[in-house]
């Protein structure tokens, strides 16, 4: 059976292919060259291989955690990995489980910004950041925010580099680390130098 890719054409397959390829190779330069006549430069192959096995798989489980933010049937998913939806949402549904069940309550200094998604998490918390409440934690459709007398901003950047992150960090963004959520996004507040709202 053919797996559908939608919007990748053939070439772009195999530019990834390449790509993850040449990434194993490079970061194993002493296995690359041993290939020939050391049986020790297969075993960095292998360690090489198995660290790209796992970040493609966390890269896998993060998208599909997105594109389910993004509105996207687990019966769409599982027709683009080749499986069913029932496989599909048995596999990959643990990370994107609806926790509404076990979110705190709202209390004077802390409440939960739900249901969320990708496409109004960020108007959400730029209204609530003005009115001086910032992210401290997230998951699936849910923000935890928390009470303070000054206004903030927040930022999400997609799968950010650790350079991406210490640029970030540099301007004054703090990162926000969730306590149970895989996210393809990053999530960043920052601290204004303004009073919150009153509402």
């Amino acid at each position: 059976m053919t797996v559908p890719r939608p919007h990748l054409t053939d070439e772009q397959v195999n530019a990834i292919r390449e790509a993850v390829a040449e990434a194993v190779l490079a970061a194993c330069e002493q296995g690359r060259k041993g290939l020939d006549n050391d049986p020790d430069a297969h075993l960095l192959m292998v360690a090489a291989s198995s660290v790209a096995a796992r970040e493609s798989s966390r890269l896998l489980r993060q998208s599909i955690t997105g594109a389910r933010s993004a509105g996207h049937s687990w019966d769409a998913l599982g027709r683009l990995l080749g499986i069913s939806r029932q496989a599909a949402q048995q596999r990959f549904g643990a990370s994107a489980t609806d926790r509404k069940g076990s979110l705190p309550g709202d209390t004077p200094t802390r409440r939960v910004l739900t249901p969320l998604h990708a496409f109004n998490e960020m108007e959400a918390l730029e209204r609530e950041g003005r009115r001086g409440w910032h992210a401290v934690d997230y998951g699936y459709l849910f923000h935890l925010v928390e009470a303070s007398p000054d206004a903030w901003e927040h930022r999400r950047v997609w799968w950010p580099s650790s350079r991406r992150q210490r640029q970030m960090e540099e301007l004054g963004w703090e990162r926000i680390v969730p306590s149970d959520f895989d996210s393809p996004w990053a999530y960043y507040k920052r601290r204004l130098n303004e009073p919150a709202e009153q509402v």
